[in-house]
C-alpha cells in the first residue's frame, strides 16, 4: 500500500469516525428532549400549571406550580458522584408552603456517602429517634436544643418502609420527600460512562402519592401546632 493510499484510508477512517460520534450525538439529544417532553406531561397530568423553572444546571430539571391549593416543586437530579458505583437518578416532591417547625428537620436513609441534592451532611446536630423511626435512618437538625413533634412525623412516614424513599425535609418553609427512581443501566455505563436510566420516567401515581404524603405531614404538624396554641 502506497503512502498516499495509507494517507487517503487515515482520513476516511477519520472522517467516518467523527461521522458516527457526531450521529450519537444527535440521538442522544433527541432522546434527552423525548424523555423531558414525556416527564413534563406526566408532571402536568397531576399539577396541570406546573412550569419548568429549569436554571440549566446539567442533570437537574425542575417543576413548579399548584396542586390541591399548594404551591408546590418537582426535581429530577442525576446523581453522578464518583463514591457511587453506578448513577442514580432521583426524584424530590416538595410541598412549599409554612410549616409550623422550629428549624430544619431532616432524616436521611442509610446516609454513608455525600449527596448532590440535599445539605444533609451540612447540618452540625444529630438528633436522637423517637420509637417509630426506620432503624437506619439518621436525623439531624441545623439548630441545638429544638423539639420536633418526632412522634408525629414518625406516624406519617409509612412510605419510607419500601426501600426507596430517601430523605425526608422539614423547614419552616415546606416538606420533600426524595424517592430513587432508577439507577443507570450498568451495560451502558460501564464501556461508555453514559448514565442511562430506561425505566426511570415518571409515574403520575407515584407523583400524586409523594406530593400526598408531604401534604399530609404537613397539615398534621400544622394541624397540632393550632391546637396546642
Amino acid at each position: 500500500m502506497s503512502e498516499l493510499t495509507s494517507i487517503l484510508l487515515a482520513g476516511a477512517i477519520a472522517l467516518a469516525v467523527a461521522g458516527h460520534i457526531a450521529w450519537l450525538a444527535r440521538a442522544s439529544r433527541n432522546r434527552a428532549k423525548a424523555a423531558l417532553a414525556t416527564d413534563t406531561a406526566s408532571v402536568r397530568g397531576v399539577v396541570p400549571d406546573a412550569a419548568d423553572i429549569s436554571d440549566g444546571t446539567a442533570g437537574i430539571v425542575t417543576w413548579a406550580g399548584t396542586w390541591n391549593g399548594q404551591r408546590v416543586q418537582l426535581r429530577t437530579i442525576v446523581d453522578t458522584l464518583a463514591t457511587r458505583k453506578l448513577p442514580t437518578r432521583w426524584l424530590a416532591v416538595s410541598i412549599t408552603e409554612p410549616v409550623a417547625v422550629p428549624g430544619v428537620f431532616d432524616m436521611m436513609m442509610r446516609p454513608n456517602s455525600a449527596t448532590t441534592f440535599s445539605n444533609f451532611d451540612h447540618l452540625p446536630h444529630t438528633l436522637p429517634k423517637v420509637l417509630g423511626f426506620p432503624a437506619d435512618a439518621v436525623l439531624k437538625t441545623d439548630r441545638r436544643g429544638v423539639a420536633f413533634p418526632q412522634d408525629l412525623i414518625a406516624a406519617h412516614i409509612d412510605i419510607f418502609a419500601e426501600g426507596r424513599a430517601k430523605e425526608l425535609l422539614i423547614t419552616p418553609n415546606g416538606v420533600r420527600i426524595v424517592w430513587l427512581l432508577a439507577e443507570a443501566e450498568r451495560a451502558r455505563y460501564g464501556v461508555f460512562r453514559q448514565a442511562a436510566f430506561s425505566d426511570a420516567g415518571l409515574d403520575q401515581a407515584l407523583i400524586e402519592r409523594l406530593l400526598d404524603a408531604a401534604s399530609t405531614l404537613r397539615h398534621a404538624i400544622n394541624r397540632r401546632e393550632r391546637q396546642a396554641a
